[in-house]
């Protein structure tokens, strides 16, 4: 019955925990103090988590259904590497939003893929409760539909024209012009348009009520609005390409890969300047420092920021082959998703991530596990390694958040390293 006006985001969190923590303290009878408990509290994150699990299991098995070839030991593997995903396996420990945000995305994901889009649009409102940004997800959900009805039509055009197979980023300049012609000519057809919303309509309404709740709020944060200012913040898209690598590395930065990079550059010198160029100019008008990633020295943010990008004014500039490099070798194990629904999912991401002022890694964990669950599932040893590897970050992470505690001046509290 508190409200702390410094929460940005809705109660959705604590509304699930007084669902389960109210009738479970009435049948064992506890009261007081244990009923809203630190441990009572996080357990519903352990709930959550219990479910992700589930759910990911779930979405592997229904987005690759068609590829004979992955064994279950395969698709429950990968579903153990993602549901110890460092960012998002920490804060399953912790009172926070994360979890159930993921959770109740994932679940609208799912019944998207399953073509139940009422049940898709209520999960997706239950995500925006928790928080708002998930709205961005809903509206990827619809992407989804709308991609599928648009990849059908583009097969069927070239099948009127005799052409083999659909043209994928990889076409030359040609190929995404006749793409843009096919877009406009669909998207014009007034019976398309018709169809497309009779599809999507429960997404539209959910979308409706979200401005509608932007129009009476004022903005889409509720409480403390100073240290939340959306922004461009364009080389927010170059730290998740960054952290997708970095946390992708197996499938991501191997030999093969680099090598068919540095081939592709050499065949395509004047796009990847072009490039380059672009994205420097991004870095010098777009970059943004929140307060609290230069105060804040818990965060592993405030570390990388001092460590990596204050070293020198040009280091923001020196990165840039690398943006160049994750960018391609994301994209690149995008390629057998159809261009209809890559161009849908990279607006999303633009949308959720772009926005935000402060460099913060929990908003990179939906766009990298939605990216994961749609890329072809590696090898055995890849996923090992990947399994390996994020096993060895909680420990260390759970091992300075246990053991490495500190103080600041002036303050009594312990303060703890976390992400």
């Amino acid at each position: 019955l508190q409200w702390d006006p410094m929460i940005t985001t809705l109660p959705g969190l604590y509304l699930v925990s007084v669902g389960v923590v109210k009738p479970t303290a009435w049948f064992f009878g506890w009261t007081g103090s244990v009923v809203c408990s630190v441990g009572m509290l996080r357990f519903i994150n352990l709930l959550f988590s219990a479910g992700n699990f589930y759910l990911l299991y779930l979405l592997l098995f229904k987005i690759h259904q068609k590829n004979k070839a992955v064994s279950g030991f395969q698709r429950i593997l990968s579903t153990l590497t993602l549901a110890v995903f460092p960012t998002l396996y920490f804060f399953t420990f912790l009172y926070y939003t994360d979890p159930g945000s993921v959770f109740f995305t994932l679940f609208a994901y799912l019944m998207c893929l399953y073509g139940n889009h009422k049940m898709s649009a209520l999960l997706g409102f239950c995500g925006f409760m928790f928080r708002q940004t998930n709205i961005v997800w809903t509206v990827f959900c619809a992407g989804n539909v709308v991609a599928e009805k648009l990849n059908e039509a583009w097969k069927t055009e070239l099948q009127k024209k005799k052409d083999e197979k659909i043209p994928s980023r990889k076409g030359s300049f040609s190929h995404l012009i006749r793409i843009l012609q096919f877009l406009i000519k669909y998207l014009t057809l007034p019976k398309n348009l018709v169809l497309l919303v009779a599809l999507t309509w429960p997404y539209i309404v959910l979308v409706t009520v979200f401005f509608g709740f932007v129009f009476t709020n004022g903005g889409i944060v509720v409480g403390d609005r100073s240290s939340h200012e959306a922004c461009l913040h364009f080389p927010q898209l170059f730290y998740f390409l960054s952290f997708t690598v970095f946390f992708s590395f197996p499938h991501l930065l191997t030999p093969t890969k680099i090598k068919r990079f540095l081939l592709s550059l050499r065949k395509h010198p004047v796009q990847y300047s072009l490039i380059a160029v672009i994205s420097m100019f991004l870095i010098w008008k777009f970059t943004y420092v929140h307060k609290y990633l230069l105060a804040d020295n818990r965060h592993y943010t405030f570390y990388v920021w001092r460590k990596v990008f204050q070293r020198h004014e040009l280091v923001k500039y020196l990165l840039v082959p690398v943006y160049i490099f994750a960018g391609w070798s994301f994209a690149d194990t995008l390629k057998s998703k159809s261009i209809f629904w890559i161009l849908v999912y990279f607006v999303c991401v633009l949308a959720v991530t772009v926005p935000q002022k402060l460099l913060e890694f929990r908003y990179f964990i939906l766009p990298f596990l939605i990216y994961r669950l749609n890329i072809p599932l590696p090898s055995l040893y890849r996923q090992l390694l990947e399994l390996a590897f994020y096993i060895v970050v909680n420990a260390v992470t759970f091992y300075l958040f246990l053991n490495k505690t500190f103080q600041w001046p002036n303050n009594d509290e312990i303060q703890r390293f976390m992400w």
